[in-house]
């Protein structure tokens, strides 16, 4: 192994990558993992000995207040190459402001955003070669962070690990998705977790999805929790509407996760001309734009997804089911993965390279 030290992280670099072993043009995102994985400890009061080795497990204490008392918290973003072969991340920033804000929710204690960004940009120059190179393929990226301490008792942990793990990753959605809008199981509530990227929320999501599957669907279109008429998210993403020529989305109420991508194509749609509108949204605003005939598209954003468009919300014995004439989602889809692989401009600063 190779030992170097750079921006005060010491790197180990394995003796042969594994990358050869892996059909880079045919993978699903989580089934195979990168080389390398970055590390920070938290003692004491402070995250200290930042550093890349090779990816290995874990030891951890059977009392890891993680597995009892649930301080964990995660980001996810992608890597994708540039025109000259640069590896690239996009709005890195974000997601160091939203991690922080998720620890903070936790009771957790916050990176340092810019040794985040740092270290999202020496690991994922490190694994450049695992970037796939098709279109909408990308490295996912999967920063997080638990209590590692050993103690059984309620309170905040005071020892911690930040970590930096990457999975190679072909298109998530390759057709449109089926909802099930859900009334009896509820995502979050204003008050709870669920703005933060906390790992319980997602837990709590498992059972209601594994349903909505059972029934023919994708993804759960999950409500509100008081009257079950308020549309919060869809599955893992942020959703769209388009009606009567216009966008809409449901504002951040202190239940709904700020993803990157979701104010990405805020920002896009607008500088297209398109109006955007951020506001709660009912199920029964949806249903009515279906009889109308207002109702013209729908998709979920999201990190892993990308754009995923909606072809059908089942609402008890309704189906509600969107026109496939030229959807703008498109558009949005091709736009930003255009940007993320300097096909066209990035007149917005989103893309941060990876040297």
């Amino acid at each position: 192994m190779e030992t170097v030290m750079t921006q005060s992280i010491k790197i180990t670099k394995v003796t042969q990558s594994r990358v050869s072993e892996v059909n880079l043009e045919n993978i699903t995102m989580g089934t195979h993992f990168s080389d390398h994985m970055f590390v920070c400890d938290y003692v004491n009061g402070e995250w200290q000995n930042a550093r890349i080795e090779p990816l290995a497990l874990i030891p951890t204490h059977p009392a890891a207040m993680a597995l009892h008392y649930g301080q964990a918290i995660f980001e996810g973003m992608k890597a994708t190459l540039g025109k000259d072969g640069t590896p690239l991340l996009f709005r890195p920033e974000e997601n160091a402001k939203r991690m922080n804000f998720s620890a903070n929710r936790m009771g957790m204690p916050l990176f340092p955003e810019d040794l985040f960004v740092e270290a999202l940009k020496q690991f994922t120059a490190l694994e450049k070669e695992w970037i796939p190179t098709q279109q909408g393929s990308a490295l996912y990226l999967r920063p997080f962070m638990y209590a590692d301490e050993a103690f059984i008792g309620m309170r905040a942990a005071t020892t911690f690990k930040f970590i930096v793990m990457a999975s190679p990753a072909g298109p998530f959605f390759s057709r449109k998705i089926k909802l099930y809008a859900e009334k009896k199981y509820v995502r979050a509530v204003n008050g709870g977790t669920g703005e933060a990227k906390a790992a319980g929320n997602y837990a709590a999501a498992i059972r209601p999805t594994e349903y909505a599957k059972a029934k023919g669907y994708d993804q759960v279109l999950w409500l509100d929790a008081q009257d079950f008429e308020y549309i919060q998210e869809v599955g893992t993403m942020n959703i769209f509407f388009k009606i009567a020529g216009k966008f809409i989305t449901p504002d951040l109420s202190g239940s709904i996760l700020s993803g990157i991508t979701r104010m990405s194509v805020i920002d896009l749609l607008r500088d297209k001309g398109f109006e955007v509108t951020e506001r709660p949204i009912t199920i029964s605003e949806i249903i009515e734009a279906h009889e109308n005939g207002t109702l013209e598209e729908a998709f979920g954003t999201g990190t892993a997804v990308g754009i995923a468009m909606i072809e059908e919300i089942g609402n008890n014995d309704l189906s509600i089911k969107f026109p496939i004439e030229n959807p703008v989602s498109v558009m949005v889809n091709d736009t930003l993965n255009a940007i993320k692989v300097q096909d066209i401009e990035d007149k917005f600063g989103w893309i941060v390279e990876a040297k």
